[in-house]
């Protein structure tokens, strides 16, 4: 379900003009029906410093089918945030699917300080990459890497110890 809102705010003095972040916050909480840090509705209020271009209208839209975050974007220009929403607690909050029972913490296959091979590809196409973990993570787990000529680090996924892959190349 997707609600567009016309959230119009004018520049001021001809200074650069931001989306006005108070007016997020009152689209989000007439999205979900519930006021910020009230149950099912905003955890807390959008960063007031965040500096987004101004949109003429903004689309929102729930994350998931679970409700836990509402995605507010803007098509022209192009950005687009997520807002968490407090879930409720106790048994109503259980989704309508059965879900595997939670196993144990795995061990870490690689711990921080570790050098790590991040690779990529498909058939007829590979590339890799070396760096320095940032962090732990077992098998599946996500983190961080520093690669050398990068100015910020890259996230990847550990596969085993010392090799990772990239969001979206190896799940």
């Amino acid at each position: 379900m997707i609600l567009a809102l016309l959230l119009a705010a004018a520049p001021m003095g001809g200074a650069l003009a931001f989306q006005d972040t108070g007016g997020l916050d009152r689209a989000v909480a007439a999205f979900t029906s519930r006021p910020i840090g009230a149950e099912g509705g905003a955890r807390t209020a959008i960063d007031s410093r965040l500096r987004l271009a101004l949109c003429p209208t903004v689309a929102l839209a729930w994350r998931t089918e679970a409700h836990d975050a509402v995605v507010v974007s803007c098509s022209g220009p192009d950005w687009r945030i997520f807002v968490p929403v407090i879930r409720p607690a106790g048994p109503a909050a259980a989704p309508a699917t059965a879900r595997a029972p939670v196993a144990a913490k795995a061990e870490p296959v690689i711990r921080r300080g570790d050098p790590v091979v991040i690779e990529a590809g498909s058939s007829g196409f590979s590339i890799s990459r070396e760096g320095i973990a940032m962090g732990d993570a077992p098998p599946g787990g996500r983190f961080l890497v520093k690669v050398d000529d990068a100015k910020a680090p890259v996230q990847a996924i550990a596969l085993e110890g010392g090799r990772a892959t990239l969001p979206g190349w190896g799940e």
